[in-house]
């Protein structure tokens, strides 16, 4: 990338492939005018809607070889690749594809002073476009945050901003934890209850610990169908795919609450019925178990037809994370369920179980997408692997034959405390800093990166890219969700969207211009030397560990992983 004159910092996030600086500049005022393709209908409306809050100007549609700003395609760049080039008498944003010509105009964002973010007219520009060329395109075509809202729940309008601030930094996937032990926020037209009973809980769990206490204030809510078509449809417009999880077979005490009937091992009330549990208000894993009988197994089909029906991202997820099998030992629905698979063990019964529930969504023209505890047992084919526990999992994936997603604990989760600080709020998990996310290459373990084979000629599998996961126990607002998630979201979309090599230093450079981007949004971020005095949670107790009893931690949860070719 070239750099800018005076050795300035050039002004974006993330880097592009390239960037020449030309003489002059393009203003944009009140005579200006925009001209695309038809089929770039949303992404002109999107661009005239926010520029003009910022700026006020309108941008008037005109043919597109007399605009100011000229949008086209070009199918000669790769998806989501985009060139942009600035005049002094128009700019010209061509993209391999309409996500394309987004990201250009996202560039275009960046070259102008941080107040073409605010909400309102801040101010009379001047809005002066240096001339030059970008050239940019992906390195990753998955590149996503994963957002729980079971544990405390974000209200639509959060939502919204949420996929606004990821659209912001090219994050083109919201991964949607919608269901857990602690609730079910989606609702289920033929199974009420799932919201009516699991929707809500008597209280929460505050901080970390066996000890730590409840606070006595009941919490919940739940998507409504017609929430859920906002959310996708807002996301679409700003290339966001919305890809919901289901979880199973276990973190389902909510749905056992609503539906015991479906839960494995519970004990039996004097009419014979099984005795629902509450819906969970502790964090951590609860015991509880789905069963594998038939019924069970409907029941779950009729809920990802009406999934399905919301969602059209191709990909839907299914869990099977850190699921007990304990309640399964003295099950008599379960036991006959391992007679019937020849005496199955509990790897083998938990995968069958998620391969038949990847079979029905694969009906749909949907691919299941599953945690790597799928890679203790027998292949499943077709799901695409979500690999947490280290980086083990994408290179065990990819040999066996997964599609995987890289999603490293010890790496890009950022629930985790973002410094040594004792201020941090709430702290939990290892350290995970700015820089740590910005040198996350999800490709370093990986057999198979970017739909190329790697240096191991027997892997078959694709690195489709990564995420970052916001588990949310202790994120309780979306003031907290932001501090959390920024700028630490800039930095992985830099490691997921750039090629080459890694300045930290220069990133800083370019970070510090970005961050007034980001209160011209009203982002409650970290701000780099810590938080702000009404960040803190004093007295709050969090879950620390080091870095390397982390790893020994991960370590062994992957001992059952089989590594042969």
């Amino acid at each position: 990338m070239s750099g800018t004159p005076d050795g300035a910092a050039p002004p974006f996030l993330p880097r592009p492939r390239r960037w020449e600086r030309a003489q002059g500049v393009l203003r944009l005022d009140a005579t200006s005018t925009m001209g695309a393709l038809d089929s770039l209908r949303r992404v002109t409306d999107w661009f005239r809607s926010e520029l003009s809050m910022a700026s006020g100007l309108g941008l008037h549609p005109a043919p597109l070889a007399e605009a100011t700003i000229r949008l086209g395609l070009d199918p000669a760049l790769p998806a989501e690749g985009f060139v942009l080039e600035i005049t002094t008498t128009h700019l010209s944003v061509r993209g391999g594809d309409p996500a394309g010509v987004f990201y250009g105009l996202q560039a275009v964002r960046q070259l102008l002073p941080p107040s073409a973010f605010a909400r309102a007219p801040v101010g009379d520009g001047p809005w002066d476009l240096p001339c030059g060329v970008v050239e940019d395109a992906p390195r990753f075509a998955w590149r996503g945050v994963l957002l729980d809202v079971v544990r405390h729940f974000l209200p639509l309008d959060d939502v919204l901003r949420f996929v606004d601030l990821l659209a912001m930094h090219r994050i083109n996937t919201l991964h949607l934890h919608l269901t857990d032990d602690q609730g079910w926020r989606l609702e289920i037209d033929g199974y009420p209850r799932l919201t009516e009973v699991g929707g809500w809980r008597r209280e929460s769990q505050v901080g970390a610990g066996d000890d730590a206490p409840g606070d006595g204030r009941p919490h919940g809510g739940w998507y409504t169908r017609a929430d859920i078509a906002q959310i996708v449809s807002y996301a679409a417009d700003r290339f966001v795919t919305v890809v919901p999880e289901i979880e199973l077979p276990g973190h389902v005490q909510a749905l056992v609450a609503a539906y015991p009937a479906l839960g494995a091992g519970l004990d039996v009330g004097p009419d014979g019925r099984p005795l629902a549990p509450e819906v969970w208000t502790r964090w951590g894993i609860s015991d509880q178990v789905l069963s594998v009988d038939d019924a069970t197994v409907a029941v779950l089909c009729d809920v990802l037809d009406e999934v399905v029906a919301m969602f059209p991202s191709p990909v839907v997820c299914l869990g099977g994370d850190e699921s007990p099998k304990g309640r399964w030992q003295d099950d008599p629905r379960v036991a006959a369920r391992r007679a019937e698979l020849g005496g199955a063990t509990d790897p083998e019964l938990h995968n069958w179980f998620v391969a038949r529930l990847a079979e029905h969504l694969g009906r749909h023209g949907r691919r299941a997408m599953v945690w790597d505890e799928v890679l203790e047992g027998p292949d499943v084919p077709g799901v695409v692997v979500a690999s947490w526990r280290g980086e083990h999992g994408v290179r065990v994936g990819t040999r066996r034959g997964y599609d995987v997603v890289s999603s490293p604990a010890g790496r890009v989760y950022l629930d985790y405390r973002q410094s040594d600080d004792p201020d941090e709020p709430i702290p939990t998990g290892a350290v995970t800093t700015l820089l740590d996310l910005y040198g996350f290459d999800p490709a370093a373990a990986s057999a198979a990166a970017s739909g190329t084979a790697g240096p191991d000629a027997a892997a078959t599998g694709v690195l489709l890219g990564a995420q970052a996961n916001l588990w949310t126990e202790h994120i309780d607002s979306r003031q907290v969700l932001e501090y959390m998630a920024f700028p630490r979201v800039a930095a992985l979309a830099e490691a997921l969207w750039s090629a080459g090599e890694r300045d930290g230093k220069e990133f800083l450079e370019r970070l510090v211009v970005h961050l007034g981007r980001l209160d011209a949004r009203g982002v409650a971020y970290r701000r780099l030397d810590g938080p702000r005095p009404w960040q803190k949670r004093p007295g709050v107790l969090g879950d620390m560990r080091a870095p390397d009893e982390l790893e020994a931690q991960l370590a062994q949860m992957v001992a059952a992983f089989d590594e042969k070719p």
